[in-house]
Order: C-alpha cells, then sequence, then structure tokens
C-alpha cells in the first residue's frame, strides 16, 4: 500500500468537508462542522477534533454516519479504508490576534457574559468564523457574525418584528418594553437572523452584557446533562444570572422536566426584570407539547410574526446579496430582468433566495456563458419544481383558519358550539378533507378529537351551502389560495 504524508491526507479531508457543504448547506455546515480540524489517519480510525464537548456529543450523535460515509468515499481514492472515526476536544491554546490580546487562553478566562474575546477593532470573535454567546463557563450555540441589524432587509412582512427586536436591543437595562418578545414564522424568514442582532447590538452597546444564546435543543441537552452530573443547581443559578435570554426554535423544546425548568428560567427572569426573547415556527398558543401555563407566560409579552416575503421585498432581498457577491468579485454581473424572475419563481423563504444567488455565482465561476434567465431557470430548475405540489398539512389549514376568521386555536379545537366558532371549525374540516389526503378519523382527532361522524356532516353542511351562501364561496377560494401559495 502506497505510504501518504499527512498533510496529504488532510487535503483529503478538506475535500470530504467540502461534500459535507454542499450536502448539508452553509448554515447548517457552519454551524457544526466550521471548527472541525482534521487530527490524523491511523489504520482506519480517522481522527478530528472541536472545540467543545458538546460539539463533540452533537456530531456524534447526529452527524457520525454522515461523515463516515463522505470520508471513506474521499478516502478510498488513496486506497486507504475508513473504519471509524474518533471526534475528540482539543485543548485551548493561546494565540495572539495582532499582537493585541489573547483570543484562546487557558489561563486567562473569558469576560462573563460576552461574545467571544473583544480584539483591537471592537468586533467581538472568538478567532473562528462562529462566534459563541458565554456566561460562567456555559457556552451558547453558535452566532453568525453577518446576522446583524445592516444586514436585515425590512419590507410589509417583517416590519413590526423588526422593529420590536431592534428596540429591545437599544433598551437594554431600562424599562423593557416586551417581555418576553417572541417571534414566531414558517422557516427561512429572519427568525433567527433577528435573535443574532440582538445579541450583536447588546454587545456593541455594552460590553459587559450578560447575554446567553440557545437553541431549545442545546438548552435541552444541556439541562440533561445537568442533571446527569448532579449539576442542576449550579445549571439554574447561571441561567438565572444573565441579562439576556434569547432562545430559538422553541417548537423543539422536549420533556416535561425540562419544560418545567425552562418555565422555572423563564418566570425568575421576567420576575428579575431579565429580557427573554423566543423564536418559534407557531405562535404559543399553538405550542401544543407545552402547558397551558407556560403558553400563557409566552404569550404575555409581545408576539409578532413574521409573515410569508411578498415580491417587493424578495426582490430586495435578492438585490441586496447580489450587490454583496459584486462587492466581493465585481466580475459578477445579474441584470435586472434575471433579479426579477428569481424574485417571481422563488417564494418559499430567505434561504432559498440565498441559496439561489450562491448557485448563480458558483455557476459563473466554472462557465463563461452570460447569467440570463434561461441559464439560471436551468440552475435553479430543482428549486421551482419543489414548489409543486406543495404539501398542505392540517396545522396549516388550523393557522390560516384563525387567523382570517379571528378565532383562536384553541378555540377551534374546543367543544364551544358559538356560530362565530362552529363556522370556522366546520369550514376548517371540509377544507382539510379536500386539500389533503387525511381520513374522517384523522381529521376529527386533529379538531379536537371529534368524531369522524361529526367531520362528515361538517363537510356535507358546507358543501350544501356553498351553491346558496357567496360570502362562504368567497371565503373558501380566498383560503384556499392563501394555503396554497
Amino acid at each position: 500500500m502506497t505510504t501518504v504524508k499527512k498533510k496529504d491526507k488532510g487535503q483529503i479531508w478538506d475535500r470530504v468537508a467540502a461534500r459535507l457543504r454542499a450536502e448539508l448547506g452553509e448554515e447548517i455546515y457552519t454551524s457544526w462542522f466550521g471548527r472541525v480540524e482534521f487530527e490524523g489517519l491511523d489504520e482506519g480510525v480517522l481522527k478530528l477534533t472541536v472545540p467543545t464537548r458538546f460539539l463533540r456529543k452533537w456530531l456524534v450523535s447526529h452527524y457520525y454516519d454522515r461523515v463516515l460515509f463522505a470520508s471513506g468515499q474521499e478516502f478510498k481514492k488513496l486506497e486507504e479504508a475508513i473504519n471509524s472515526i474518533v471526534f475528540s476536544v482539543r485543548q485551548p491554546v493561546a494565540v495572539k490576534d495582532s499582537g493585541e490580546v489573547d483570543v484562546v487562553s487557558k489561563s486567562a478566562p473569558q469576560k462573563r457574559g460576552t461574545i467571544g474575546v473583544q480584539n483591537s477593532n471592537g468586533v467581538f470573535s472568538d478567532g473562528s468564523d462562529e462566534n459563541f454567546t458565554e456566561y460562567e463557563g456555559f457556552q451558547g450555540s453558535p452566532l453568525d457574525k453577518r446576522f446583524t441589524f445592516e444586514s436585515f432587509v425590512t419590507g410589509a412582512s417583517n416590519r413590526l418584528a423588526f422593529a420590536a427586536a431592534k428596540q429591545v436591543a437599544e433598551q437594554l437595562g431600562q424599562t423593557m418594553p416586551f417581555n418576553p418578545l417572541y417571534v414566531h414564522s414558517s422557516v427561512g424568514l429572519g427568525k433567527t437572523h433577528l435573535l443574532h442582532a440582538i445579541a450583536w447590538e447588546v454587545t456593541k452597546r455594552n460590553r459587559d452584557a450578560r447575554i446567553l444564546y440557545l437553541t431549545a435543543e442545546r438548552f435541552m441537552y444541556s439541562f440533561i446533562d445537568a442533571l446527569r452530573t448532579r449539576d442542576a443547581l449550579a445549571f439554574k443559578d447561571k441561567l438565572r444570572g444573565i441579562d439576556i435570554l434569547l432562545i430559538d426554535d422553541m417548537e423543539f423544546l422536549q420533556g416535561r422536566a425540562t419544560q418545567q425548568e425552562f418555565g422555572h428560567t423563564l418566570n425568575s427572569l421576567i420576575d428579575g426584570n431579565k429580557q427573554v426573547i423566543v423564536a418559534s415556527d407557531r405562535a404559543p398558543t399553538q405550542l401544543e407539547s407545552l402547558d397551558a401555563r407556560m403558553r400563557s407566560r409566552l404569550g404575555g409579552g409581545l408576539v409578532v410574526e413574521v409573515e410569508q416575503l411578498d415580491y417587493d421585498l424578495r426582490l430586495q432581498i435578492l438585490k441586496r446579496r447580489v450587490k454583496d457577491k459584486i462587492n466581493e468579485d465585481a466580475k459578477f454581473v445579474v441584470h435586472d430582468e434575471v433579479v426579477g424572475f428569481l424574485a417571481e419563481r422563488l417564494t418559499e423563504s430567505g434561504r432559498e433566495l440565498d441559496g439561489a444567488v450562491n448557485r448563480i455565482y458558483a455557476n459563473s465561476q466554472f462557465t463563461t456563458e452570460p447569467i440570463t434567465v434561461t441559464a439560471v431557470e436551468h440552475i435553479i430548475r430543482d428549486l421551482m419544481c419543489s414548489k409543486e405540489p406543495r404539501r398542505i398539512k392540517i396545522d396549516d389549514i388550523l393557522r390560516v383558519i384563525s387567523r382570517h376568521y379571528g378565532v383562536t386555536r384553541s378555540d377551534i379545537l374546543s367543544e364551544r358550539r358559538n356560530r362565530s366558532i362552529v363556522l370556522p371549525r366546520q369550514v376548517g374540516m371540509y377544507l382539510a378533507k379536500r386539500l389533503t389526503a387525511r381520513s374522517l378519523p384523522e381529521i376529527g382527532r386533529r379538531f379536537g378529537g371529534r368524531d369522524h361522524t361529526t367531520v362528515l356532516h361538517a363537510i356535507r353542511k358546507i358543501e350544501k351551502e356553498i351553491s346558496d351562501n357567496q360570502i362562504l364561496r368567497e371565503d373558501l377560494g380566498i383560503l384556499e389560495r392563501l394555503l396554497k401559495d
């Protein structure tokens, strides 16, 4: 077998990393693999290092098989078999940033409640593309330095959420204007961007602010780890001593004990005039896995929704992303008709828009073809194909019905028989049967545990009224368009 130097093996790992980046997407790759380093390859064992125990456990539990497969595919080109992977936590070493401050030092612990360590230009960074809030040795989830208020593009659908987030960041330490601030939307519409922007803005204004940004999964994992190591009291004390807690992906908070602890932490922080910001994919009243008390507390501050991006906002976002690319590479040229085409055809999320611009830019690096509408249509054809057909869920129907008729989801699912609630409930069941593949018993269960005969009665009643009730016909047309857009 050919002897291969460590340097050459490291280059092969770079190809593995590139493959993972392409498969997982830029955001996931940067969050979880940006700080993975190649240590060596010894008798079929690939050795990788990471900076924290949390990251090591997360990669082992969530991405081990994917990394093993990708590594096997690349290293077999050197006739090297990969049998297993070992992730280990590397020791921190002293590194100087422009000779001025210790970026990471075992003997010089980081300042409480900061993001990384401040360098000479006032930017908080840990020396890599990832940055972490940290308080009393408790490390938060990674922050993206690109996600600031300045880089957030506003429009009709997100203006209220942006204004509320900015006010919270600017007035931290004063009378809390909204506490908690709860932001919800579908994926890819900017919730996480706003949470990161708040963290960066607060840090810029007050470098001593005690900030912690966590995903719900990380909160859950850390609490379980604290219970396992019998360190739960210290875990609670750490969280309750901070100035601002930002929780992302609230819908993933699972487990009764974890939810109770989060509820206690939430109450303690709010009662102590500390700011809490929460982001989720649905409103607090729709987080059915949480108990009523916690849903009530989450909804007791300001609840704002980031709605779907309209055409004008999509156009603005695309123009900003193209401009950013041009600032990096002046040879990159995209004409207005191409940008307009993208804004018209890509309607799902901001991430989709970012991905399209990245694809077009990458394509321009490898070919000499001009960037035309025809060329772009070919480059993003899979994104456009994914729009048809869109699978409608009963949760979507409940959300749209609630908003259209001005009733809450809990009212629709309740036993109440008021006309103002019965009609939306029956319309919802009718749409669920018409637009989903769910059976009558399933629809009944999702609409408050009702019998299938109740669902059948509702469907027949709406079908009977459609021919004579013009307002109902118009309502159904509007609701179907909202659900299919």
